[in-house]
């Protein structure tokens, strides 16, 4: 079974401040779990004028504790900005607290500016993301780092979006967090690589749909917001300017039943394994709330039930 999810980047709006745009997220992600919201995802970055979401363990706590049953995910934290140690006791601290509903997505990251702010090594950042890997269940497993999770393995993911960070993931026995077919060979090689059963191998990633009632009327509403978020990601990095890895797929505005043809026909190529996970935005930065609550509404009414069984008629 797929489970079905939002992804937070908390950008804060023009016109609104940070903390009731923080109050409000968790607010809504209350609202979706009480209608049926599997999962939440956070993710990170550094430095953007528009305030995404710098610390999301820190978030992922506080959902923690405003909620009973909705896996909480990162998708992801950039792994090589933190101190392994720090990075296992934060993991660990969001696992206790939500009573062992923790994903730890992790990532090399890839934003040269972002690195320079804490003096990592961008040259060495997937080296590192795989040394984070190996080292986070050993630090749990002999008393390092106390106390330690709930869950047992604890549940990790790698972000990738390259036949590199496939093969990764694969070699670490992690869940590969990025929904492209041209990723499934790079991470069989790298299960097979770790000593890994093949059927232990599982994805998930972003599905960039986001749900109304009139998609056209949406669109126009939507257009602002979406270039804003696009271009926030290159902002002054010449290597981000230069990359064509700096956005995600293109945005989709659908109706519910449309939005669940879509996500079938996205997901059909992966079927050689699981997709335990998709996600869609939540939020971009800056929608009516009624565009957004309504998008939640579907999410979690139309949505959800679909992806769930595949001959279901969808309204």
């Amino acid at each position: 079974m797929t489970r079905v999810g939002l992804y937070l980047d908390l950008r804060i709006p023009a016109g609104r401040d940070a903390a009731s745009t923080y109050r409000r997220t968790l607010d809504r992600v209350v609202a979706a779990e009480e209608r049926g919201l599997g999962a939440v995802w956070v993710t990170e970055h550094h430095g953007f004028a528009d305030g995404y979401l710098p610390a999301p363990l820190t978030m992922a706590a506080a959902l923690a504790a405003r909620t009973r049953r909705v896996r909480i995910g990162t998708g992801v934290v950039i792994a090589p900005l933190v101190p392994a140690e720090t990075l296992a006791e934060q993991a660990a601290v969001v696992d206790l607290v939500s009573g062992g509903r923790l994903e730890l997505g992790l990532g090399a990251g890839w934003r040269a500016e972002e690195f320079a702010r804490v003096g990592a090594d961008h040259r060495t950042r997937y080296d590192v993301l795989e040394d984070r890997l190996a080292r986070l269940p050993q630090l749990w497993a002999d008393g390092t780092v106390t106390p330690a999770p709930v869950q047992d393995p604890l549940p990790t993911w790698v972000g990738a979006r390259g036949p590199r960070g496939a093969r990764l993931a694969g070699r670490a026995g992690a869940g590969l967090l990025w929904l492209d077919p041209d990723l499934l060979g790079p991470y069989a090689e790298g299960l097979a690589a770790g000593g890994h059963a093949a059927g232990t191998g599982r994805v998930g990633g972003l599905v960039n749909v986001f749900l109304a009632d009139d998609p056209d009327e949406a669109k126009a509403r939507l257009r602002e917001a979406a270039g804003r978020n696009r271009a926030s990601y290159r902002g002054n990095d010449e290597a981000a300017r230069s990359s064509g890895d700096t956005t995600f797929p293109r945005l989709r505005v659908r109706t519910g039943a449309d939005a669940v043809a879509a996500v079938r026909e996205q997901l059909a190529p992966l079927a050689a394994v699981p997709v335990t996970d998709v996600f869609c935005f939540a939020d971009l930065g800056g929608l009516p709330d009624d565009l957004v609550d309504r998008h939640l509404e579907l999410v979690t009414d139309v949505l959800t039930p679909g992806l769930a069984d595949p001959a279901a008629v969808v309204a």
